[in-house]
């Protein structure tokens, strides 16, 4: 009875590993990588461009260059943390994001809220995360900070760019909300001038400078088949539209029960030209596949797992801003 016990526990692991698993077209067996290994790749992408400056809150108003050139304005007097005056050094954490590459690795694609709360792809002038902190715990301000933006960095001036906070989910996913804040020439806290963007923050996190893609044509979802084992934990697919490079959609709703990823709001035109992007992880590097595709009404993409790749973050970002 002992031995039959024994032998009944192996049969059952192994029917519980194989589950788990999928095979390659070499027969290789396939083990999906987990929701954290999915993640920390993320968060390594993230943690990997976070600039951090240092200064003495009673220095008073103070300024830092980012590596790409962004001001960043701030006025330590201002700063409060449990709504009591600070003094002393703060930290202060600064992320810019200008490119579908890095939005892609760091799962910071560029969808804005519509007044209906469904999402559509907004057009970048930048991504950006402002954070102070003191001895870990976060600070507020309760006068604003400012960042002056190079345009040439998103390809020139738009005057219709406004500014959005971004807004995370519980699932980690971040989708943009216009900032209603009266802002300098009633542009919602941003304005162009001398090949600038002047932006003013009310409050630190996620911001960015965009505006809404136009495009005229009749409009679709669309739905995306991945491989076995990879759904909105483990995976992700996004969307480039060729010629937008400050811009990045995403499929960020998943049906369990046909596995399929979806753009479930109508957004996307027909007729465009664009290419739907699958990752995930395998190993410590990103997992992904590319497809080049020209959007049909109520069409369905499909991944397999012969179609997919390995690379590193950096090759990665190469190849998503190689895109047209």
């Amino acid at each position: 009875m002992k031995n039959l016990k024994h032998i009944l526990g192996t049969l059952l692991l192994a029917a519980i590993t194989f589950t788990s698993c999928t095979e390659n077209d070499n027969n290789d067996l396939i083990i999906p990588a987990t929701a954290e290994e999915f993640n920390n790749l993320k968060e390594e992408a993230l943690a990997a461009i976070t600039q951090n400056f240092q200064f003495n809150a009673e220095d008073g108003s103070v300024s830092f260059t980012s590596e790409n050139g962004i001001e960043i304005s701030i006025n330590g007097n201002c700063l409060t943390k449990n709504g009591n005056a600070v003094t002393g050094n703060v930290k202060l954490e600064f992320v810019e994001i200008f490119n579908k590459g890095t939005m892609l690795a760091t799962n910071k694609p560029t969808m804005g809220f519509m007044p209906n709360g469904d999402k559509a792809l907004l057009i970048s002038g930048g991504e950006f995360f402002v954070e102070a902190t003191q001895n870990g715990i976060a600070l507020d301000t309760n006068c604003g900070f400012q960042l002056i933006i190079p345009a040439n960095l998103t390809g020139g001036t738009d005057n219709a760019m406004i500014l959005w906070n971004g807004i995370i989910d519980e699932d980690g996913d971040l989708a943009w909300a216009e900032n209603k804040r009266d802002g300098t020439n009633g542009q919602g806290g941003v304005f162009g001038e001398g090949g600038n963007y002047y932006a003013f923050m009310g409050s630190f996190g996620w911001s960015n400078v965009d505006r809404f893609y136009s495009d005229p044509r009749p409009k679709t979802t669309i739905l995306a088949a991945v491989p076995e084992g990879f759904d909105n934990t483990n995976a992700a697919v996004y969307l480039s539209y060729d010629g937008e490079a400050s811009g990045l959609a995403q499929l960020d709703t998943h049906d369990p029960l046909t596995s399929l990823f979806s753009e479930h709001y109508g957004q996307i035109p027909i007729g465009l030209e664009c290419h739907v992007i699958f990752v995930s992880e395998e190993d410590g590097n990103w997992k992904y596949a590319i497809k080049a595709v020209t959007i049909t009404a109520n069409g369905v993409i499909t991944f397999t797992e012969g179609e997919t790749s390995i690379a590193t973050e950096a090759q990665l970002t190469s190849i998503i801003n190689g895109l047209p």
